[in-house]
């Protein structure tokens, strides 16, 4: 994995402008079966990939906190909504709440386990997204996510062979 991991930025760029052009076209052409192929793809990649073996996505990216998930994880520290936010939080670009460090802050790094899973926000328990209702509408983000994720990658890489355009 760690090899992996080494080479998955190189490796997504080498693919970046080939995967832009294949979302474009599925977009063109979206077989109606697309959910269902992705469902499959992305339980077949995680039967044998074990994100505790990587964590690429804590170490490397935040995700969006919903107002549900601050309020939820702040209930599970036992803070004020407001302390949540000023300790561990900021404003990003489009105006969401994203972790104000990466590594995120929950993350222990001697085994990639996370100190706040089972109320982690809805992003983290969603993530890599490749297995979302309506797939073709989250492909900029498939491509970002391909960059971090050795899953994402393989999954995408698959849904090529499978459904060649």
């Amino acid at each position: 994995m760690d090899n992996f991991l080494k080479e998955l930025p190189e490796l997504a760029k080498e693919k970046h402008i080939e995967n832009k052009k294949y979302f474009a076209k599925l977009k063109k052409r979206t077989p109606k079966r697309l959910d269902l192929i992705m469902q499959d793809l992305h339980d077949k990649e995680f039967n044998k990939t074990d994100c505790l073996a990587c964590g690429n996505c804590c170490k490397t990216s935040s995700p969006i906190f919903t107002e549900k998930d601050i309020q939820r994880i702040s209930k599970h520290f036992k803070m004020k909504v407001v302390n949540f936010i000023s300790q561990y939080l900021e404003r990003d670009g489009d105006d969401f709440y994203v972790l104000k460090t990466a590594p995120c802050t929950f993350l222990d790094l001697s085994d990639n386990t996370c100190s706040i899973y089972d109320v982690r926000p809805k992003a983290c328990r969603e993530y890599p997204h490749t297995n979302r209702k309506k797939f073709i509408q989250i492909t900029d983000l498939t491509l970002k996510n391909i960059e971090i994720c050795p899953a994402t990658y393989n999954i995408i890489e698959a849904l090529k062979l499978k459904l060649p355009l």
